[in-house]
């Protein structure tokens, strides 16, 4: 459990990890959402 927290914490760092291309595809989606709403509410 501590290894795994360790690594992640260094992966973060770095700019890679499991929680930064989840933050990154959660930001990506939401990009996507507010395009389709102006797309469809013009």
């Amino acid at each position: 459990m501590a290894f795994k927290l360790s690594s992640e914490l260094v992966d973060a760092a770095k700019g890679s990890g499991d929680a930064i291309r989840k933050k990154k595809r959660l930001i990506e989606w939401q990009r996507q959402i507010e395009r389709l709403h102006i797309f469809v509410n013009p």
